[in-house]
C-alpha cells in the first residue's frame, strides 16, 4: 500500500501543477482521472467520487456526451456510485449513458458490457430496486 500512498503524492502534486500553469482541459481532466484513481487504490472512496464527478461533467461539457473519454468518465462515475451503494444516482447515470456507449460504441464493446454490468449490478444489490427499474 505504501506504493499508492507515493502515486497519490505525486498525483496531488502533478493535478495542482497542471491547473496552476493553465494546462488544456484535456490535461487537466487526464491528471483529475489519475489523481482519482489514486483515491480508489487507497480506499478513499468519497475522495475519488468527487474528482470522477468533476470529470465526467466537464468531460460533457469539453468533449461532449458521445465521445469515447466522456463515455469512460460515465463509467468510472457509475462504478464508484454502485461501490458506495448510491443506487439511485448509479441508475439514474446509466439509464441516461448506457444507450449513448451502445449508439456510440456497440453492444459488443467491453466498455457498453461494463456499463450494464454496474447497471444489473446496481438493481441486483439495491433493496428499494423495482421492476420499473429494469
Amino acid at each position: 500500500a505504501e506504493h499508492h500512498e507515493d502515486a497519490l503524492a505525486v498525483r496531488e502534486a502533478e493535478f495542482s501543477i497542471t491547473r496552476r500553469v493553465g494546462a488544456s482541459g484535456i490535461d487537466i481532466l487526464v491528471s483529475q482521472t489519475n489523481l482519482a484513481n489514486s483515491y480508489h487504490a487507497l480506499g478513499r472512496m468519497e475522495q475519488a467520487l468527487q474528482l470522477e464527478r468533476g470529470v465526467y461533467y466537464d468531460s460533457l461539457r469539453l468533449l461532449g456526451e458521445e465521445d469515447g473519454d466522456t463515455i469512460r468518465s460515465a463509467n468510472n462515475y457509475a462504478s464508484s456510485l454502485v461501490d458506495l451503494q448510491r443506487f439511485e444516482e448509479a441508475k439514474s447515470l446509466l439509464r441516461k449513458t448506457i444507450p449513448v456507449a451502445r449508439r456510440v460504441l456497440g453492444d459488443d464493446n467491453i466498455l457498453t458490457l461494463k456499463m450494464r454490468w454496474y447497471y444489473a449490478g446496481a438493481l441486483y444489490t439495491d433493496p428499494g430496486a423495482t421492476l420499473d427499474d429494469l
